[in-house]
């Protein structure tokens, strides 16, 4: 495929022009003139230079890559029909859509962008973290970056020591059969082949753990609404979590939040000036 460099500069500039600040979680600022979004905005939106975005729209620079187009198409909150123009306009095919597509609807990312003052995140199915809140960076640290089977919370569950950390001892044990159940119906649910099943062979070659709980064929074990943390800088918090699910994506958003007048509630607001300067010691993320 060809790359329509005009069809692209006009599709992006109209999708930002149509963007508001709060439709994506920012400030409007009281001498605010452009209409839409700034292109430093989409830029910082997007996880690239403003300079290499305004040059897409100026039909100027190198055929953006694919991952440059996904990111792009989540940064503008393009729904998947826009997406999938976006990619033929930059001269690629589409992404499959199914079940483990990583874009996030424009809606539940509207729900999520008003967050900012709860830990919040948006997960697929098999527990890989696709965005989270601030607040939510702040909990559990940062679970964006992992690539492999390591992007899924129950396989480092399983291989990572340091990721049990977060979560109160006396857990540990439901845990691991919450994931190896919850993997177990993925697998039976997206067939050999899938990425859930990729997940349960490497773990099976990995973990004795795993393997002792897998062959115990549980199903229907779900979480727990209510969730213990044991946090490095706050200590022991006690969250509820509630969450809400896109069915078309198979992705959830989880919302984490305390009664009001208990000691987790005081943490949480602790936790919210202490931010994210714990990780500066090397510790990673909880499961989920």
């Amino acid at each position: 495929m060809v790359i329509d460099r005009a069809g692209m500069a006009g599709f992006l500039r109209r999708r930002r022009e149509a963007l508001q600040p709060e439709d994506v979680g920012l400030p409007r600022g009281s001498r605010r003139r452009t209409s839409g979004l700034r292109r430093e905005e989409v830029a910082a939106l997007c996880h690239m230079s403003t300079d290499y975005y305004a040059r897409l729209e100026r039909q100027r620079g190198p055929q953006p890559s694919e991952q440059m187009i996904a990111s792009i198409a989540q940064g503008l909150h393009l729904s998947l029909d826009e997406r999938d123009h976006l990619f033929r306009l930059a001269g690629h095919n589409p992404p499959a859509r199914g079940s483990f597509a990583d874009h996030i609807s424009p809606g539940l990312l509207r729900v999520l962008d008003r967050l900012d003052d709860t830990p919040a995140e948006i997960v697929t199915e098999l527990g890989e973290t696709l965005r989270q809140t601030p607040l939510g960076v702040a909990l559990t640290g940062d679970t964006t970056g992992f690539t492999g089977a390591a992007r899924s919370v129950g396989y480092r569950w399983f291989t990572d020591p340091a990721s049990r950390r977060l979560y109160a001892p006396e857990d540990h044990a439901f845990l691991s059969r919450m994931f190896a159940s919850g993997l177990r119906e993925a697998v039976t649910l997206r067939g050999p082949g899938s990425r859930a099943a990729d997940y349960a062979d490497q773990l099976l070659a990995e973990s004795a753990e795993f393997r002792g709980v897998w062959d115990a064929h549980e199903v229907g074990v779900r979480p727990r609404q209510v969730k213990r943390f044991v946090h490095p800088e706050v200590g022991a918090l006690e969250l509820t979590c509630q969450t809400l699910v896109d069915p078309g994506q198979s992705h959830f958003l989880l919302v984490y939040t305390a009664v009001p007048g208990s000691e987790s509630y005081e943490k949480l607001r602790l936790l919210s000036v202490v931010g994210t300067g714990w990780q500066d010691g090397g510790q990673q993320a909880a499961p989920h």
